[in-house]
């Protein structure tokens, strides 16, 4: 399973890359305002700067919701940088951009999936991603690890190549259960990635062999 961050922070990308174990990020215009990015040239920048520190892909998000305006700004974003992957809504003119794309070779992720039935819809347009977001959907008390549970299960009986990206994460159990669902890629916040290094035992057994190395060599 890869690990993605979810970020415009770029000392967050920076310290989940310097782990060892970042494959790739994900953002978006609300993750890009929180860092006091804006305008588009601006963004466009950040983009590429983003690109420039990370070997794998990372998704940079359409605002435009019809099919031209769509397929301009992601041609656009494509262009940038062989990394870029074209972040598009899932809505009905985001699946005819998304079969566009895919025509064309410029890799996708679809954004905002909430059912099995949008997970289909854009693995038939060619998606290179869905990202199905699980938070959102144990926001209204829906489960989201069986979301995932079922795309993955679907996918696998079709043969669909669309890779499963779990997003919304909100906690490390989250990426944990998605492993075991069986999720290509999860993307998380930072601080759900570095919570999967805790554990009291580990502290516990850790504090006590310092202890016994100290008292064995004084």
């Amino acid at each position: 399973m890869k690990f993605f961050i979810d970020t415009a922070n770029l000392n967050q990308i920076k310290e989940a890359n310097d782990l060892g174990i970042l494959d790739g990020v994900t953002t978006n215009p609300s993750l890009m305002a929180k860092e006091g990015i804006t305008g588009a040239e601006n963004i466009i920048n950040h983009y590429v700067t983003i690109c420039n520190m990370v070997d794998g892909d990372v998704s940079a998000e359409v605002i435009s919701t019809d099919f031209e305006g769509i397929v301009r700004e992601g041609e656009m974003l494509a262009a940038l940088h062989k990394n870029i992957v074209v972040k598009v809504p899932m809505i009905k003119d985001g699946i005819k951009a998304i079969k566009y794309f895919s025509s064309k070779g410029i890799k996708t992720n679809c954004t905002l999936v909430f059912s099995a039935g949008q997970a289909i819809l854009a693995a038939k347009a060619g998606a290179t991603y869905i990202s199905p977001f699980l938070g959102r959907l144990d926001d209204i008390s829906y489960d989201g690890i069986e979301l995932i549970n079922q795309i993955v299960h679907i996918y696998n009986i079709q043969a669909y190549e669309t890779q499963v990206l779990a997003a919304s994460i909100r906690n490390p159990v989250h990426i944990v259960k998605c492993a075991e669902a069986g999720a290509d890629v999860i993307t998380s916040p930072l601080d759900s990635i570095l919570a999967l290094l805790k554990h009291p035992l580990t502290d516990i057994g850790l504090e006590k062999f310092l202890a016994d190395y100290k008292k064995g060599n004084q």
